[in-house]
């Protein structure tokens, strides 16, 4: 029988921590005595104490530990490679935060100005798409989901594409988490189509690189549009240029920017 000090020295856990895991039920001393409150630990915790530390380690919360620890090996096995995935996504995401710190970094010497990114903004008449759609109120990360149903439409129905793919942004406002979006993919002529994408009168850019950075180029259009004195006419559109499917870096993906615009 272990003191929580002593249990606390072996397993490299503060004593403090050790009675918070027992409120939340995630590991209870094996015997508490009525009269002082001490807390008593056996050796035979100390597998399960390591087994919890292991867990944080990788990321897990208190909850998902302990939903973990009552669950069978292949559960955990799952947990484990979805945990993984999750990690390098977050590795990913910080290699991008870093790549964009070096970008800036080169331009504020070179410039003076972390914004010296320049889009170059042209008025262009757009010919009309025929496209099938799926306008749902979704998040960007929903992307992938729904650009599936559309592919998989395809196939099922043997539609032939164009190779357009493209986002159409319907809100007022845009939340990352609930928008009003349209997926569309572009079909050849004859092929069964959903609507029509209009031509029209557009401001347009030319992005490169990641989609968290979209909204520089976005910005840079809405102030040709108010300088030039024109207003927004239409709904905002990207189509996909070349993306990560093409297996290219990052700074080469391309991404055209499309407002249909007015006088």
């Amino acid at each position: 029988m272990l003191t929580i000090g002593q249990f606390s020295k072996i397993c490299m856990v503060t004593v403090k921590a050790l009675r918070h895991y027992d409120a939340v039920g995630l590991l209870h001393p094996c015997r508490v005595n009525e009269d002082t409150g001490y807390r008593y630990y056996s050796e035979d915790q100390i597998p399960a104490m390591i087994l919890i530390n292991k867990l944080k380690r990788c990321g897990f919360s208190l909850a998902d530990i302990k939903d973990i620890m009552s669950s069978d090996k292949d559960v955990l096995i799952a947990r484990l490679k979805k945990q993984r995935g999750v990690i390098l996504g977050e590795i990913d995401s910080r290699m991008e935060a870093v790549a964009e710190i070096d970008e800036y970094i080169a331009s504020l010497e070179r410039t003076g100005d972390i914004m010296s990114k320049n889009y170059k903004i042209e008025l262009t008449n757009t010919d009309s798409i025929k496209v099938i759609a799926n306008r749902q109120n979704m998040g960007v990360d929903d992307f992938g989901k729904y650009y599936g149903m559309l592919y998989k439409r395809c196939w099922e129905e043997n539609i032939v594409l164009n190779g357009i793919c493209m986002a159409i942004y319907h809100d007022a406002e845009f939340d990352p988490e609930n928008s009003d979006i349209e997926l569309a993919l572009g079909v050849k002529e004859g092929e069964k189509y959903d609507r029509t994408v209009e031509g029209a009168l557009c401001a347009v850019t030319t992005h490169y690189g990641s989609y968290s950075k979209l909204p520089e180029a976005y910005g840079a259009v809405m102030q040709w549009v108010s300088e030039n004195g024109y207003k927004i006419a239409a709904a905002p559109y990207e189509i996909y240029v070349k993306t990560q499917f093409d297996k290219i870096p990052v700074d080469e993906w391309e991404t055209r920017i499309f407002f249909p615009v007015a006088k």
